[in-house]
């Protein structure tokens, strides 16, 4: 059954978007569950078991850790591409994190933390271009389920999102924090059985098409990516972060140059780099979830329901829920538009537009606590976070989406790949942002996201037209 005849999954989309749903869940399940706890645990005394660090180390840890998941996707994408293929690159990946998670469980020293996460930058790296597309083959060329499938599959991200931090951070915070690590590594466990199991219905999706021509030279050139991620890690400070921002730059020049075979193929690619600009933007404020607004959830809003006090961490699951919610609703209104559709990069300015309202209101919350000296109410936040669901659903899986409508098939891995580099680069920013978390009045920290997000709100409503051309006919 050619993949544009198969229906037979959910609502009417190929099956093998079930398995890759589902495997989808449980690693973000793991991820985001993990990740709700990470800055509290860093932060916590070593009297409660955590590891005592100052609100700045703590964040640059975090970014450098969230950032360094999304930069490894790129050796992941390149490994799949001419290696292992995709479906056996998303199986390794998967059984790296779950090592990883309980790795972190382990009660011992601080090498132990540093080495389960390291693990998940591993496997991250492997899964999470590579299952996204596993996603795109499942579709022919001109199948207008797409866009809609990817919507499908971003639910299943965000209903993991949703219902880890409840189990994950309760365990962490309430009963031992390496009880919510161990759960996290359960859950991607689980994931990688699902996955075996549901592995027939991916048909020919994600296999390698041929074998390697020259293993040991392709094996050489991880090596060597890998040793600059690694030094890239090792470096503190502006020596890191203007290697890995100059690799970027030196990555993208040769993807222009030598990327595409036809004018068709380097003008899509183009495209692509322009668009990868304002979505590093909006992970850049975005990916302060985890960070500044998680310790601004923990030390400025009071967590109380109906007299019960809950844990901070279960604020993580406000923005997945509304994207839950609202998720089907997205996918329908494409579809239901049609060509009629704002084009994709038109969607990312709105993205963008929504982020810095977030902000704005945010950054308002913070002005009422610092005159009032009270800590303010949870509705602050969910307001915040809905602006978020909505600027995520109208960026992210259209972004997956459009990636491998306008990538050329033989680099499809490694662009996507790529194209998780905007979520490296915007957490390595967000954490350097969330370092003045204590350092500078809050207003003013999220005033001036909100300033920088409204800007390249309006740069990208005035390049709408130029990066459209550049996707010739791609809408």
């Amino acid at each position: 059954m050619s993949a544009e005849l198969d229906r037979g999954g959910i609502a009417g989309h190929p099956r093998g978007l079930t398995t890759l749903f589902l495997t989808e869940f449980w690693e973000r399940f793991s991820y985001y569950g993990m990740r709700a706890i990470l800055i509290l645990f860093m932060v916590a005394s070593p009297e409660s078991g955590g590891l005592g660090f100052g609100t700045e180390r703590a964040a640059s840890i975090y970014g450098l850790y969230t950032g360094s998941v999304y930069l490894a996707t790129i050796p992941g994408g390149f490994i799949a591409d001419r290696l292992l293929g995709l479906r056996r690159a998303v199986l390794l990946g998967g059984i790296l994190i779950a090592l990883g998670h309980y790795t972190l469980a382990l009660h011992g020293v601080q090498t132990l933390f540093f080495a389960g996460l390291i693990l998940i930058v591993l496997g991250t790296g492997l899964l999470k271009a590579n299952i996204s597309s596993i996603v795109g083959q499942l579709y022919g060329p001109d199948d207008e389920r797409r866009d809609a499938g990817f919507s499908i599959f971003y639910m299943g991200i965000n209903l993991g999102a949703f219902i880890s931090p409840f189990l994950c951070g309760y365990l962490g915070q309430r009963v031992g924090w390496h009880w919510g690590f161990g759960a996290a590594g359960v859950g991607m466990t689980l994931g990688l059985v699902q996955y075996l199991l549901g592995s027939r219905r991916l048909g020919s999706a994600g296999l390698l098409p041929e074998a390697p021509k020259d293993p040991a030279k392709l094996w050489l050139l991880v090596g060597v990516s890998v040793l600059l991620i690694g030094t890239a890690l090792i470096l503190t400070g502006q020596y890191r972060d203007h290697l890995i921002f100059g690799s970027a730059v030196v990555l993208f020049a040769w993807l222009l140059v030598k990327g595409g075979e036809s004018l068709l193929e380097k003008k899509r690619i183009a495209a692509i780099v322009l668009l990868f600009v304002f979505a590093t933007l909006f992970w850049a404020g975005f990916e302060q979830a985890g960070s500044s607004l998680t310790l601004f959830a923990d030390r400025l809003t009071e967590n109380r329901l109906f007299g019960w006090e809950f844990p901070s961490s279960w604020y993580q699951s406000v923005e997945p829920l509304f994207v839950i919610t609202l998720a089907p609703v997205f996918a329908w209104m494409w579809m239901r538009l049609g060509r009629r559709a704002p084009s994709s990069p038109a969607k990312f300015a709105i993205a963008l537009l929504l982020l810095s309202a977030s902000f704005f209101l945010i950054a308002l919350a913070s002005t009422v606590f610092a005159q009032q000296q009270v800590k303010v109410s949870p509705w602050w936040l969910i307001g915040v976070y809905f602006l978020h669901g909505l600027g995520e659903l109208s960026l992210s899986p259209v972004g997956l989406s459009t990636v491998t409508k306008l990538s050329p098939v033989r680099i499809l891995g490694f662009l996507m790949g790529v194209w998780f580099l905007s979520n490296s680069l915007g957490n390595f920013t967000a954490g350097s942002v969330a370092g003045f978390f204590d350092r500078l009045p809050l207003p003013q920290l999220f005033g001036a996201v909100g300033l920088v997000s409204l800007a390249a709100t309006i740069v990208l409503a005035l390049l709408v037209k130029p990066i459209r051309g550049l996707m010739s006919g791609v809408h």
